[in-house]
């Protein structure tokens, strides 16, 4: 069986999927669904899609009969509720770009359309599904460290990526698309409940919007990064951070080809005087935070504390787990194993495909997890996809959790009926 996708949402992430399908032989792509003509245009010419399969918006593709095995919904984070019941209410199999939603209300509408029309929905936490995850829940499930008691996790968000994203870019103000929590570090409170395999009981929260304001704008500063006189003394340079990715196929893709279709260096110098990507990052339009702790503890006492920062370079998460017989440390490229027992150690090399951001695949995460989501809807065998329905809401239901205990400075329980 040939999978057919319907592609709803082609900017980065719904082209690179579309991209891998092609890539790998296992889907083809018959449909796109976009509102930038530019966008919906360049995906159907490289897919070679006739007039007919190219549409405006969902509304359009999900008036007529189904046109596709599946839809890919990458569509901006608030405008994930309404494609995916309607393409859902189709018979669609879906594939959900995280985060689900941003509210709990639409999370469920999601859920539920799901559910009721008995279709395959896939969340694109893609952390489950590379061999470096396989290998630790493999260890920690087979009782190599014993009993886990307690977990470190750092999410090392990167410097320049966190200007890109989340300060100049379209998760930089929360009323615009969602929390820094849910918007990326979804990823991290799903795996690492997937990991350890234990419902959360109580979760608090500390952090905030440190750097990135104003007041910390540098003397003599001006607004623009490409006619600002402390440009070439500023980390945060936007000509320091995107003159360096012309001429690499993969990063013209991302993240340049979020700023502008023509990468050429004379392209780059205009959609940088021209638009968002160019400002400085202390103008202050951005309202997201740029460093976060989360403390969660999961029932029978297990714990976990997980970071999130801007601070670091661009890299892959690194984790220690810490269990009763022995424990482990990893990097998202290789896991250390201590035996107590033995007080010998096995390292483990996973190799990742690429680097960790998305211009590599998140490490061939996303392969893998469009492999695996693509082989359930050819087999109508769901087991591969783990990231379904009921656990995404209960990962975004630690989520808002723990906003609400950052907000009020609080410890918030939840109920064991909601997770």
């Amino acid at each position: 069986m040939t999978v057919t996708l319907a592609i709803v949402g082609a900017g980065a992430r719904g082209a690179s999927y579309a991209r891998i399908a092609a890539s790998e032989g296992i889907a083809t792509v018959v449909a796109v669904a976009d509102p930038d003509p530019v966008r919906r245009h360049a995906l159907a010419e490289e897919f070679g899609l006739p007039a007919d399969r190219v549409f405006h918006d969902w509304a359009q593709l999900a008036e007529r009969p189904r046109l596709a095995d599946a839809a890919i919904v990458a569509t901006p984070d608030r405008l994930h509720a309404d494609p995916a019941v309607a393409l859902a209410d189709r018979g669609y199999a879906l594939l959900l770009e995280k985060p689900m939603a941003p509210t709990e209300d639409e999370a469920r509408r999601i859920v539920d359309a799901a559910v009721r029309n008995d279709v395959l929905l896939a969340v694109c936490h893609v952390l489950r599904y590379t061999p470096y995850s396989h290998k630790l829940k493999e260890l920690i499930d087979g009782g190599r460290i014993g009993d886990v008691v307690s977990v470190e996790h750092l999410e090392p968000v990167g410097w320049w990526h966190q200007a890109h994203s989340y300060v100049r870019g379209q998760w930089a103000v929360e009323t615009e698309s969602s929390s820094m929590l849910l918007a990326k570090s979804c990823h991290d409170i799903d795996w690492l409940g997937h990991l350890i395999g234990r419902p959360v009981e109580q979760v608090s929260s500390f952090g905030g919007l440190y750097h990135f304001r104003p007041e910390n704008k540098p003397e003599g500063a001006g607004d623009q990064c490409v006619s600002c006189s402390v440009e070439r003394d500023c980390a945060y340079s936007a000509v320091r951070i995107y003159e360096r990715f012309l001429g690499d196929p993969v990063h013209e893709r991302w993240p340049l080809g979020v700023l502008t279709d023509d990468v050429s260096e004379a392209g780059l110098r205009k959609a940088l005087a021209d638009g968002p990507y160019g400002t400085c990052v202390y103008a202050g339009r951005n309202d997201v935070v740029d460093h976060q702790v989360v403390n969660l503890q999961y029932a029978g006492g297990v714990t976990a504390s997980f970071t999130m920062t801007a601070f670091t370079a661009l890299d892959f998460r690194r984790t220690r787990i810490f269990g009763t017989g022995g424990s482990l440390d990893g990097d998202g490229r290789r896991i250390v194993l201590h035996d107590f027992l033995t007080d010998t150690t096995d390292v483990f090399d996973l190799d990742p495909d690429g680097g960790a951001s998305a211009a590599d695949g998140h490490g061939g995460a996303d392969n893998e997890l469009l492999r695996a989501f693509v082989t359930a809807v050819a087999t109508g065998d769901h087991s591969a996809v783990t990231s379904g329905p009921y656990e995404t809401l209960r990962s975004h239901q630690v989520v808002w959790a723990a906003e609400q205990a950052r907000h009020q400075s609080t410890v918030v329980r939840l109920e064991p009926e909601s997770v």
